[in-house]
């Protein structure tokens, strides 16, 4: 409970400031249904960084299986390079589909009040069925790219574990003991892949959508 009470104060902050965000924009002309257009759009650029990202890893993780002899700790200083850079961009999807969740919620609650603004009962059901419409696309989407931003996790996980592995262990018997597991990272990495082309299709979809 005395959680509860210490971070209210906090979210309760962070809404304001979102409020007071969303205010600004729609002065200058630029309304919720915008920003949400936006920031769909730069999710599926960083999920397409994303991608390009895991792709390194997983070549650099091929060269450090085949690894015949030279600088081991160059090997190794690339590899645990190739995992951060995985990380950075895993955060970065989690925190622009966080942004799009933001501003749908926003967008979703005034569409629903205003609903009752309307004095034609006609407009009024056709926006409202629009809206049910848009709600159940984006919460499609949602799941989408939640699924493919979980899809990352035993990515990282066997990346770290890997990197930690040959930090403690620069030899060749050490090599060896990676190569069984490129496999199932190059496995994870596909269905990663896979996870986030479909949600950047449903993305296309949503954009088409909002932009009607």
């Amino acid at each position: 409970m005395r959680y509860v009470l210490l971070i209210l104060p906090l979210l309760l902050s962070v809404t304001a400031c979102q409020s007071a965000y969303y205010s600004a924009m729609e002065k200058v002309g630029v309304h919720k249904r915008d920003i949400l257009v936006d920031r769909v759009e730069e999710a599926q650029q960083s999920q397409q960084d994303a991608q390009q990202q895991f792709k390194s890893a997983l070549e650099q993780f091929s060269t450090l299986i085949k690894f015949d002899g030279g600088d081991l700790q160059r090997v190794y200083e690339a590899t645990d390079s190739e995992y951060q850079a995985c990380s950075a961009a895993a955060e970065d999807v989690s925190k622009r589909i966080n942004s799009i969740e933001a501003v749908a919620e926003a967008l979703f609650d005034e569409w629903q009040d205003e609903l009752d603004q309307y004095s034609n009962a006609k407009l009024k059901q056709d926006s409202a069925t629009k809206l049910a419409s848009t709600r159940r696309q984006y919460n499609s989407l949602l799941k989408t790219m939640r699924r493919a931003e979980q899809s990352m996790q035993p990515v990282l996980a066997s990346l770290k574990d890997n990197t930690l592995y040959l930090k403690h262990n620069l030899n060749a018997k050490a090599i060896g003991a990676l190569q069984g597991e490129f496999n199932s990272v190059q496995k994870d990495i596909n269905r990663l892949i896979a996870d986030m082309n479909n949600a950047i299709a449903q993305s296309e979809q949503f954009v088409a959508t909002l932009k009607q």
